[in-house]
Order: C-alpha cells, then structure tokens, then sequence
C-alpha cells in the first residue's frame, strides 16, 4: 500500500504577498472587514498620538486578534502571541505583526469596556447590512462561572465573628512584640510581622466585604470576587454570573448581552427587551423566551409597550398533557361583579386575603363544612378548611400569554450563539 509521505526538503514558493496566505471566502477576512467598519471612538478604544514616543501598536490591529482569537475560545494572551506566529489566518489578520503576550493582556485590560461596546456596534451594522431585522427577539440566559470558589461566600454574621477572632489576634499580637521587647530575647520578629501584615490585610478584605453586603442589601457576599452570587447549573453549584443574551429570529445574531448576579431569569425578561430595543434604536414586535422568564408582573411592563410577548407557562414547559381534571381551577367561574369563585357544585368561595410577597389572593370556601359534607370530598380537595383558590394579580395577563404560546423552535439560534458569547462575556 502506498503511503502519502510529507518532505521538509522540497523547495517550495510561499505566496508573495501575506494577502494570499487566506482564500477570498475565509471566514477571519469577515472579523478584518468588521473591526475596520467600526468606529474606535464611539466604542471607547484609547487611541493615542501615533507622532509622540515610541510606536504602538495599531488599536484596530489589537482589537481583530483578540475578537478573532475569542471566536476560538482562545482567552489566554499567550495562546493568541503563539497563533501570530504560526497560524497563517492570525498572521494574515495582523498583517505580520507579532505583538508578545504582555502586550495583548495590556491592551485587554485598558479596554474591557470598549471591548464590550463593541457588540452594540456590531448589530448596528447588521442593521444596516439587513442581516438584523429586529421584528421578532429571543431571549435566554446561561450561568458563567466567576474566578473566585463557592466556599468563599460567607455570610454576614460569619463576617463578623471572624472580624472579632482577627482583632482579638492583632492584640495579641501587639502584647507579644511588646514582651519580646522588654525581654531582648526568644521569639521572632520576622514571623510576627508577617503574620501581623496578614492579620491586617484579612482584616481589610472582611471590612470591605461587610460594606459590601450592608450597600447591596445582601444575605451573604463572596470574599474573592464580591459581585459574584452562588448559582446552581448543569455543572452543580459554584461562585459565578448569569449572562444573558439577546437574538434576532432571522439570522440568529446577537443583538445585545448582559451580565447579571441574579441566580435565576425571573425577572430579567422586559429589562433585557428594552436593552435590545436600545442597540436597535426601535421596539421590537415580538418578544420570545423559555419559561425561566415567565413571570406575570415582569411581562406585563413589556406588554403594556405594545410588544407581542411570547414566553410559556412552567406547566406548558413540561410538554406533557395534563389529566383532565373536573375540579381544577378552569372548572370555577370567576364573579368579576363580587370578586368571588363560584364551585362546580355552586358554592361560593370569597376573597380571604392577598399576599403581598406572591402578588397573589387567596379564596375560600365560605363555610368549611361545606366541603367536608359535599360527595367531592376527597377529590376536589383533602383540605380540613376546604377548597381554596389563588387568583394572580395579573391573571387575566397570563391567561393572555398562554394563548400566544407557540413551539420554540427558534431558540436554537441562541443556544449556538451562547457558546461563543461565554468567551466574550469572560473578558
């Protein structure tokens, strides 16, 4: 059999120009073609006087291998030096420039929030090039994990008995330097001052995260990154961000992102929509996401903008058939005139108070006797105090919304794009 051997030896002709290193239909000229239609100032990007000290670097040159190199996953400076010199789309992207890894980690760091403003530009493009339409939005979310560990959150009581344990050591710490003074002997300075410095600096790091909690109004607050809250994914449960995302139904482009420490998407919903709105500089249509959204009172702000909401109920989510049940809320009638349920069997159950915390009312049998003597006992309820019935706040929004839901078939035009946002979001 025959083999298909390579030679190191044969001569061979590089292309004369690096242009000729990529073909025409190369994906990367697509990041060149991009970076170059942008505007450095309006996203932020420090651009210095190119006639004062020694040359830098081309801004735009910077901002095409850190974008290109994230849309490999590539986060590490180091990584994305090594590709200038041996992949052939890096060098033909940064025209032969070889920039060392301290160089692209500066640059990062002096424009984390351009880099961001970058997005918003990218679908102002899009619009313009009608690859977005911004008729119809999807919205999703997905936890991120933050650079800190879980058992560094603590809470505000452990906070502070563990500031008590660290004052009482820097005293005895003081009580003993003092001795060894009086004494001129045994013990060592060195370890004592070290351990002193540490003490200190502990000390520090706990005050700052106890002003942290008291300003944000938190529970419990992680020593290591204070903005980072404890989420549960798919991965278990770790010190991280939830990071949302905004696409357009006709190409799946993003439309705008956003990082929240908010452990789940319940209240998310119309704030991110009105974000999108923002980048696109119009409303939106329609406006789509998974049940993790479905939360009445937070819809309704972006129904009553006229916006067609589109996100289904927890029950429809499950996408199993629910057994017909001849004693389930569908079955009583709702007295609008006297604010009352009226029962299958023609009783009626009256407002018994509403939860402020649940935005919900709560109705009751009349009387509970009512119940326990009706031949339903024990189907339409077990209750003691007999049936009750929660009515929300916005229940006739709901019931709405219910009406619009429709298959999501769309979504995974987000579920492909989160893949690539997560390393964006990570700079």
């Amino acid at each position: 059999m025959l083999y298909k051997t390579g030679n190191r030896n044969q001569i061979s002709m590089f292309p004369s120009t690096i242009d000729e290193y990529v073909s025409e239909t190369d994906p990367v000229r697509a990041y060149d073609a991009f970076v170059e239609a942008l505007s450095l100032d309006e996203a932020g990007i420090k651009v210095g006087n190119p006639n004062v000290g020694s040359p830098a670097y081309d801004p735009k040159s910077m901002l095409k291998l850190l974008l290109y190199g994230y849309s490999y996953g590539w986060r590490s400076s180091r990584k994305l030096e090594r590709a200038t010199h041996h992949n052939m789309s890096f060098i033909w992207l940064m025209g032969g420039l070889q920039p060392d890894h301290k160089t692209i980690a500066r640059f990062r760091k002096d424009n984390k929030d351009a880099l961001r403003k970058v997005l918003v530009q990218l679908s102002r493009i899009c619009i313009k090039l009608n690859l977005i339409e911004g008729s119809t939005l999807f919205l999703d979310g997905t936890k991120i994990r933050g650079n800190a560990s879980i058992n560094q959150t603590r809470s505000q009581a452990w906070l502070e008995i563990k500031l008590e344990e660290i004052d009482k050591r820097i005293e005895e710490l003081f009580v003993e330097c003092d001795r060894i003074d009086n004494m001129e002997n045994g013990g060592s300075f060195v370890e004592m001052s070290d351990e002193l410095s540490n003490q200190k600096k502990l000390k520090e790091k706990i005050s700052n995260a106890l002003e942290h909690l008291k300003k944000e109004s938190l529970t419990k607050v992680n020593l290591t990154d204070n903005e980072s809250v404890n989420m549960k994914g798919r991965q278990g449960s770790h010190a991280g961000y939830n990071a949302q995302v905004v696409v357009d139904e006709k190409n799946g482009l993003i439309v705008n992102t956003d990082v929240v420490n908010i452990n789940t998407d319940f209240n998310q919903f119309s704030k991110q929509i009105e974000l999108a709105n923002d980048v696109l500089e119009k409303k939106c249509e329609t406006a789509c996401a998974d049940a993790g959204y479905s939360n009445a009172k937070n819809l309704k702000k972006t129904f009553d903008n006229n916006i067609t909401v589109i996100v289904p109920s927890q029950k429809q989510a499950l996408h199993k058939p629910s057994k017909e049940n001849p004693f389930s809320k569908e079955h009583f009638t709702y007295d609008k005139e006297y604010d009352q349920y009226i029962c299958p069997e023609g009783n009626v159950l009256r407002l018994s108070y509403y939860s402020k915390v649940r935005e919900q009312y709560r109705y009751r049998m009349v009387d509970t006797s009512i119940c326990k003597d009706c031949k339903h006992y024990g189907q339409c309820t077990r209750n003691k105090r007999g049936r009750s019935i929660r009515r929300l706040k916005d229940e006739k929004q709901k019931r709405h919304w219910k009406n619009y839901m429709k298959p999501m078939r769309d979504r995974k035009f987000i579920k492909n794009e989160k893949k690539r946002l997560s390393y964006l979001l990570a700079i």
